[in-house]
């Protein structure tokens, strides 16, 4: 995973464990020691393999992987610095896909392009790659950290490296850790810079590093990492394709590239979920999984983020049309790609298409709401 894998691990024991080990039996001493011995070497050999296997082993041995498991803020309300952007799935593996989109919304800061650019320079995509310091898989863990932060994601019964949706999703869970922790230091003052730069570097060298140097470190390998994943940045975001038009004659844009069928129209029907006959309350769209979803008009993003029935959601107001206060929602979506209070043009991508929340697969749920009534979407659409 990364060039210092043993400073991430012996930089959360170095920074409690060894204080309160003071106070514990001598065998707990020893332990300690051991740990500060791989920090040691880890500080000593910089960025360079032996540092990395020196750290590695201590780390292994005694104190498990960074991080320490700690929870996820999905909130963390940190400036993207290049992080959030749509991804082009052109440039992605198809069979990836899925597991990009799905990781890059784990958290605000680490978007589903640095998932891919992370993914690029680390493997190539070889979900069977095998580095000469012994990280494994797609997203290249080494076996210490993969103990804290896989998982069995795919549903095949083991957690993997090797499996590219373990890996893939195990990193994000490591990369918004990382940021959570990075977002402490700035809040702090204990370090300066952008916390995406600080993110990418704490993966590579380690959280530790980042204290150390107050910042970025100034490992060339470590600065070298970051720039490269800011150049392949660009190559995994997508083109906004806002600034579209309504088409003459409509009031509102087809929430999708192309023509997409309608497999659910506006109107009473038996869930599919649920089993109970209720009001369809908007118009469904079949589309491949990952698929852009865009705004059907110019409007102010109001909401976006997580409702039980509508999985991943976002909702934009478009003022008064026609006199009546409208606004539209895009739903059960794989990845939001706006927040509240942004501003967006016709076929602006708001999200991907996904299926979160109440879902029997992938599809857009689209809705109309005038005067927060629920209405057929489809005299706004021009559709039948």
């Amino acid at each position: 995973m990364s060039a210092d894998e043993g400073k991430a691990n012996m930089a959360l024991w170095a920074g409690g464990g060894c204080a309160l080990a003071i106070f514990l039996a001598p065998l707990a001493l020893i332990l300690c020691a051991l740990v500060a011995a791989g920090a040691v070497f880890g500080s000593i050999f910089g960025g360079g393999i032996l540092g990395s296997v020196l750290g590695g082993i201590f780390g292994g041995l005694f104190g498990g992987s960074g991080g320490g498991g700690g929870g996820v803020n999905k909130s963390a309300n940190f400036s993207l610095n290049g992080g959030g952007a749509p991804l082009n799935t052109t440039e992605v593996p198809t069979q990836h896909v899925p597991w990009v989109l799905k990781a890059g919304s784990t958290c605000a800061l680490v978007g589903p392009a640095v998932i891919a650019a992370q993914i690029e320079q680390e493997s190539g995509w070889n979900p069977k790659a095998v580095s000469p310091v012994g990280a494994q898989g797609i997203s290249q863990f080494m076996p210490g950290t993969w103990q804290t932060w896989g998982r069995d994601d795919d549903g095949n019964g083991r957690a993997s490296p090797f499996d590219p949706g373990d890996a893939i999703m195990a990193q994000a869970r490591y990369d918004c850790a990382l940021a959570d922790q990075v977002g402490g230091y700035l809040a702090s003052g204990k370090a300066t810079g952008r916390p995406l730069d600080l993110t990418l570097a704490a993966y590579n060298a380690g959280p530790g590093a980042i204290l150390e140097a107050g910042g970025m470190p100034s490992y060339p390998e470590t600065t070298g990492y970051v720039a490269r994943i800011h150049s392949l940045i660009a190559k995994y975001e997508a083109v906004d394709q806002g600034h579209g038009e309504v088409p003459k004659g409509k009031k509102m844009a087809i929430p999708l590239p192309g023509h997409p069928q309608v497999t659910s129209p506006f109107g009473n029907r038996v869930h599919p979920v649920t089993g109970k006959l209720k009001l369809h309350t908007g118009t469904d769209f079949g589309a491949v999984e990952g698929s852009s979803v865009l705004a059907a008009r110019e409007g102010t993003v109001v909401s976006a983020g997580w409702n039980d029935a509508y999985g991943n959601r976002v909702v934009i107001d478009h003022g008064t049309i026609d006199g009546r206060h409208i606004e539209t929602t895009y739903n059960h979506m794989s990845a939001l790609k706006v927040r509240q209070g942004e501003r967006v043009s016709a076929g602006t991508v708001v999200g991907a298409v996904g299926t979160t929340g109440l879902s029997t697969g992938p599809h857009l749920h689209f809705e109309v709401r005038a005067d927060g009534q629920y209405v057929d979407p489809a005299p706004w659409l021009g559709v039948e």
